[in-house]
């Protein structure tokens, strides 16, 4: 049995690709560059910055550190603005609240604190976590385990205690780095075989699937 579980939050707990993948494309916009959608909704899960200076290199625009972080603030309020475009999955809730006081819940995302608050209290599922780690906590992001290994810190559960739930392969990856049981779950754009690369201990098709889920976790 697990102690902890750490959830990522889009893909896994949310569909928010049109929000994440509509305020990139408006904030590349002010500097007339465009991307295909699928190109950004396979980085998510990842840094948004470590995105933007991605895409502005590989279309040759000039940049500083001035014009990354002004990008970034235009996509995190267009995320914002956004927000009515973010759903849950089904099933989220009812998953959450089957775990809530058998084992510690976290959420782990590489999104920003202010988008996720917001999020999370349009949800209403805030309470369901004793503690949660966003992009601004770290200094590396996914695949590197920081981000899984500080919920564990926070949590006061060993690392293999925890179990991760995530989509993308970046998270997968960073799961099996922190040598945590992990359950991919294949809301997001990876395939089953991209994500069996990074050796996931259970995949499902969506958090929907409790039954598989609780047993994997609580056994």
């Amino acid at each position: 049995m697990f102690e902890a579980v750490i959830f990522d939050w889009d893909g896994t707990l949310v569909n928010s690709r049109k929000a994440i993948v509509g305020s990139f494309q408006e904030a590349l916009d002010e500097v007339g560059c465009k991307v295909p959608d699928e190109f950004i909704a396979r980085r998510m899960g990842t840094s948004s910055l470590e995105t933007l200076m991605m895409i502005l290199k590989e279309a040759k625009v000039s940049f500083d550190d001035e014009l990354i972080k002004h990008l970034s603030e235009e996509r995190i309020r267009f995320e914002m603005e956004m927000s009515d475009k973010v759903i849950l999955f089904d099933g989220t809730t009812d998953l959450l609240a089957s775990l809530k006081g058998k084992v510690k819940l976290a959420l782990a995302t590489s999104n920003n604190r202010e988008v996720i608050d917001h999020l999370l209290k349009m949800k209403d599922v805030r309470s369901f976590f004793d503690t949660m780690v966003t992009i601004e906590d770290i200094k590396n992001s996914k695949p590197n385990p920081e981000i899984f290994l500080k919920c564990a810190s926070e949590l006061n559960v060993r690392p293999e205690r925890c179990v991760v739930v995530e989509d993308s392969i970046f998270g997968v990856k960073a799961a099996e780095a922190a040598k945590m049981g992990c359950i991919a779950v294949l809301t997001g754009v990876y395939s089953r075989e991209e994500l069996a690369t990074a050796n996931p201990g259970l995949t499902v098709q969506s958090v929907k699937e409790k039954t598989a889920i609780l047993r994997y976790v609580i056994g």
